[in-house]
């Protein structure tokens, strides 16, 4: 019986390891340790650092949604960013999403595109880290990257980042960043107008 067990035991772990390798999605959050990092404005990159792969690294996947293509979908809970595409198919980016008690959910529309926009960190920002520029001019360097698309008449953007360890992490104040070769494909895909759905959850 003991024999058995463990025989079941390998079995059900090798089966879980096996789904985790080819279904990271579903199982990111459990495996996600968020950041404790301060931003960093004036650092740049390199492009090994910018450099995504597996989970995080932008790919086309089966994605079943009753929004039509063009639509934008944001799965907070496993920090992935969909862009809908024709017959069942979607633009996966990997993205870094609100720290607790920043995280919301909503409907908006990207109201304005901005490309290297400049910074001014906002005050719940600047009261964690007094040390902030209160505005930084955009270009290398600055943390919302090469592009931004701003939601709504909200104060949140999708934009870049000079940051791209944190994709895959909540660290933000509220806003979705991806790496800065990603936000601008999404930059170059996407009008003024296109419909953004946040959610804490996408079912796929």
């Amino acid at each position: 019986m003991n024999v058995r067990m463990a025989f079941l035991a390998r079995a059900a772990a090798a089966a879980i390891a096996a789904a985790v390798a080819f279904f990271p999605g579903v199982f990111a959050t459990a495996q996600q340790v968020d950041m404790n990092v301060v931003d960093q404005p004036g650092y740049v990159p390199t492009p090994e650092e910018q450099q995504l792969n597996g989970a995080y690294e932008r790919q086309e996947v089966f994605f079943r949604a009753t929004e039509p293509p063009g639509t934008v979908l944001i799965d907070t809970n496993n920090r992935f960013l969909y862009l809908v595409q024709p017959n069942n198919r979607a633009l996966r980016y990997g993205i870094g999403v609100g720290r607790d008690g920043f995280q919301w959910q909503g409907v908006e529309k990207i109201s304005r595109k901005q490309e290297w926009p400049d910074w001014r960190p906002p005050p719940e920002m600047i009261e964690r880290q007094p040390y902030l520029p209160r505005f930084m001019a955009g270009g290398p360097g600055n943390p919302l990257g090469p592009r931004a698309m701003y939601l709504g008449k909200t104060i949140y953007r999708i934009h870049g980042t000079n940051q791209p360890q944190t994709i895959g992490h909540a660290v933000s104040s509220g806003c979705f960043r991806l790496v800065d070769d990603d936000v601008i494909d999404l930059y170059d895909r996407v009008p003024v107008g296109t419909k953004v759905i946040i959610k804490q959850a996408v079912q796929l």
